[in-house]
């Protein structure tokens, strides 16, 4: 790994450090976001060396080229992110919202909606404890930090859009789906009792 490393230009080295710093700070990378794009290529080019670099440090590289995803697994619990309530309950519900666009378009389209869309899905859940504005900004703040959504226009308005990347199958993936909506519905019910 290190001649590999050494046989780079300056330039190409500098985009190996740009690339691994950003999976370890984002976990995920999609093809589709602008901000992605570069390091995504670069390191599907060198993805042999990233995959020693990254098993050093004890973490695993998975690559889901279809969707143009790449996810950074692996990591101890100590450097997991844990999720509040509402961040959860955000994310489960944009995966959902992602299965249902996904049959009404082509595999090279976007899945958008609104964040009215997230409102509409979280009231249908009854859920006893109503969202507020800050806490869903706060949480899809997250989520694009994370590259599983980019936000098109004012995240403050219910009428702006997210593009639903498809880093969210691997953050949850198909075969949850399932338990997903079970996991919602649970959290539904306890928030009635």
């Amino acid at each position: 790994m290190l001649d590999a490393l050494e046989k780079m230009t300056n330039t190409q080295q500098q985009q190996f450090r740009d690339c691994a710093n950003k999976l370890l700070a984002c976990t995920f990378l999609s093809r589709d976001k602008k901000d992605n794009k570069e390091s995504y290529y670069f390191l599907m080019s060198y993805k042999e060396i990233f995959d020693e670099f990254f098993k050093i440090l004890g973490y695993e590289i998975v690559l889901d080229m279809p969707s143009g995803s790449v996810m950074l697994t692996g990591a101890t619990a100590s450097n997991t992110l844990k999720l509040r309530r509402d961040e959860s309950i955000v994310l489960l519900i944009l995966r959902l919202l992602y299965h249902e666009k996904m049959k009404d378009t082509s595999l090279n389209d976007n899945i958008v909606c609104a964040v009215s869309d997230i409102h509409t899905k979280y009231d249908y859940l009854e859920i006893k404890k109503k969202l507020n504005k800050t806490d869903l900004i706060s949480s899809l703040r997250l989520l694009r930090r994370y590259n599983l959504i980019e936000v098109t226009g004012d995240i403050t308005s219910s009428s702006c859009k997210l593009v639903i990347l498809p880093t969210i199958l691997m953050a949850i993936k198909s075969e949850d789906i399932n338990e997903v909506f079970l996991t919602i519905n649970k959290i539904a019910q306890e928030e009635a009792k």
